[in-house]
């Protein structure tokens, strides 16, 4: 995760998703590696699978606007400090906290991450607790139900980049960034061996001082710092998976340059194999 009324279309470069009665009815969500995510444009939001992880869902969005209104509400749920986390917020109540953070709608992340097992959580407990999601919201349940992301135990995840916004800085560069960061983050949602290696890695490799730099980083940026498996999947793809200063710098987690660059070689040279090791060897995300 990085801090930063519409119809059921969703755009994807093989064509635009097919309509009965205005429900979608198959989901064309072809595969793509990075640079043909980045490279795609459309004036709605585009779906892809990421070629080397296929479980990871990948939206991306013509505008921060659409993307906050989508996705705002599962952050709260699943991740932002001092919310709650067992019941979704309403309307009034999720525009206050955005406020209180300090950000707006369009601002309150730039990607997104979340397991599939917690986007199941949050509808279920929306449905319970009566919520009426909005119309991106409920897009966002028939995307994910095409997806099979909804079902009983599904592996999967979901995140998402923004388009290039000059007023939010959001180059070429930093929207390469977040989608880096963001598939890092589907890779330890969707792989038990990565997750198990950087779970390792938290707990034995960086010692009590270095996890409570990140601890204070992350929750300065809004994390719930008291959720240890956020933490260490935020600390491995900040550390690791994260080049552009804009926004990451060791030092913002009490770290000198030698020490992230050092923690960060240990890491890469014990991961597990697979597309993620050979990009963190070549530099990607640098």
């Amino acid at each position: 995760m990085l801090a930063v009324a519409v119809p059921l279309i969703v755009a994807a470069c093989v064509g635009l998703l097919p309509h009965r009665g205005g429900i979608a009815t198959e989901l064309a969500a072809p595969p793509a590696d990075e640079a043909t995510i980045l490279a795609a444009r459309g004036p709605d939001m585009l779906v892809f699978r990421f070629r080397d992880a296929p479980a990871v869902l990948v939206l991306s969005f013509p505008s921060l606007r659409q993307q906050g209104e989508m996705l705002d509400r599962v952050a709260a749920f699943v991740e932002k400090a001092g919310l709650p986390h067992e019941r979704v917020l309403s309307d009034a109540e999720l525009s206050a906290a955005i406020r209180q953070a300090g950000d707006i709608e369009e601002t309150y992340y730039y990607g997104h991450d979340y397991r599939a097992a917690d986007l199941a959580r949050f509808f279920v407990a929306a449905d319970h607790d009566g919520v009426v999601l909005d119309a991106q919201e409920q897009r966002l349940r028939e995307v994910l139900q095409q997806a099979g992301l909804l079902a009983p135990n599904a592996v999967g995840a979901l995140i998402s980049i923004p388009p290039e916004v000059a007023s939010e800085q959001i180059d070429a560069t930093s929207r390469a960034t977040i989608l880096h960061h963001e598939l890092a983050h589907g890779v330890f949602f969707t792989d038990p061996a990565y997750a198990a290696y950087a779970r390792t890695f938290w707990q034995t490799v960086l010692n009590e001082t270095q996890r409570a730099g990140f601890r204070r980083f992350l929750g300065s940026d809004g994390y719930d710092a008291a959720n240890e498996d956020l933490m260490l999947n935020e600390a491995q793809a900040y550390l690791v998976h994260t080049g552009d200063a804009r926004y990451f710098v060791p030092g913002r987690a009490g770290l000198s340059v030698a020490e992230a660059e050092a923690l960060r070689e240990t890491f890469v040279r014990g991961m597990p194999e697979g597309w993620l090791k050979a990009s963190a060897l070549s530099g990607r995300g640098r």
